[in-house]
């Protein structure tokens, strides 16, 4: 963990530094913020290629308001949980977590230590007449690692994040001051899960392959399956397979789907899109491109990111459909969670 922390140490000084030169500069932002949207809008087209976006595209305000915190999360609703539940027919569940440690690889220096302690317990004593005796634990390490939920705070475009936020608006050392992931509702509705390397004929996809907007169409055409307001969208490649066998391989790529399809999905009004990947975006991008699809789901549309989700049981269950149970700890100001959802049946 020494590596780790040094990291964390690091960010930490580098990122205030860099906040006390932005409280400086409080009269460039607005400039900053118009000229990342106008012109900072690279995104790969449908075959991965890069292409220039339309200038005058507008993504904030955001259309939930100009002081929402929450995107996508706007369409829950009690319809949705009601119409989620009429799924369940077996009532049998699926935890779509999986097992976090010290040994799991995740994006960059992401790395996580749980230490076990018996609190004034030395040597065997108990405490109280009861002879009361206590196991607890300490964790020390990242929250974006395993199965996780990206907030909307996490992830933007030229230093401006959901609804035209600035690192200066809502990133403290502390905890952010805006769009935490304890704001976040419980998510309760319809899940999908979208078998792209079954309809590829392979059992794991290749990193850096894409899956493309035409590709996720036809197969929820052949599945007769639309996406629809408030869906939750899960996507099935094998590469969680790969996360003990050859934990290297799984961190250094992935496959993953474009901006297009991104774009279209939250179109559609998906609240989360998630994929069995440690980050969604097929990794290496194309021409340098980095998590473009991350930028358009959160930054542009606010809706979640769902990460290294469990779902070969359902494709081995041949289930496409289900009902999605999400309450995600509220940690205070943090921007992302290590979760456990459950597709239930």
């Amino acid at each position: 963990m020494k590596t780790a922390f040094t990291a964390i140490l690091a960010g930490a000084a580098l990122l205030s530094s860099s906040l006390m030169a932005q409280e400086a500069s409080d009269d460039a932002e607005p400039a900053a913020a118009a000229e990342a949207q106008a012109g900072a809008d690279q995104a790969e087209s449908e075959d991965g290629a890069a292409t220039e976006d339309s200038a005058a595209q507008d993504w904030f305000p955001s259309t939930y308001g100009a002081d929402d915190e929450l995107g996508a999360a706007n369409l829950l609703s009690p319809e949705l949980v009601l119409k989620a539940a009429e799924l369940v027919t077996e009532g049998k569940a699926y935890p779509l977590g999986i097992p976090v440690g010290a040994n799991t690889p995740g994006f960059g220096v992401r790395e996580l230590d749980i230490n076990i302690f018996m609190p004034g317990q030395e040597g065997g004593s108990s405490i109280g007449p009861n002879k009361m005796t206590y196991v607890d634990d300490v964790i020390m390490g990242w929250v974006g690692l395993g199965s996780q939920i990206d907030g909307l705070g996490h992830l933007g475009i030229d230093n401006v994040f959901y609804n035209g936020n600035t690192p200066a608006d809502y990133v403290t050392t502390g905890g952010l001051t805006k769009m935490g992931i304890h704001n976040i509702p419980p998510i309760v509705t319809r899940g999908l899960v979208i078998d792209v390397a079954g309809a590829r004929g392979v059992d794991v996809m290749e990193a850096g392959e894409y899956i493309s907007l035409d590709e996720i169409q036809s197969i929820l055409e052949d599945s007769d399956l639309t996406v629809e307001e408030g869906d939750v969208v899960l996507l099935h490649t094998g590469w969680l397979s790969l996360i003990e066998s050859e934990p290297e391989r799984f961190a250094e790529g992935e496959p993953g789907i474009d901006r297009v399809a991104a774009a279209w999905l939250a179109e559609q009004g998906a609240i989360a899109v998630g994929a069995d990947t440690w980050g969604l975006d097929a990794v290496p991008g194309p021409e340098g491109t980095a998590f473009s699809a991350h930028q358009e789901l959160l930054a542009k549309n606010g809706v979640y990111i769902l990460e290294n989700m469990a779902t070969q049981q359902l494709v081995d269950d041949g289930v496409t459909e289900f009902m999605f149970v999400l309450g995600q700890p509220r940690l205070e100001g943090a921007v992302q969670s290590i979760i456990n959802p459950v597709a239930i049946r």
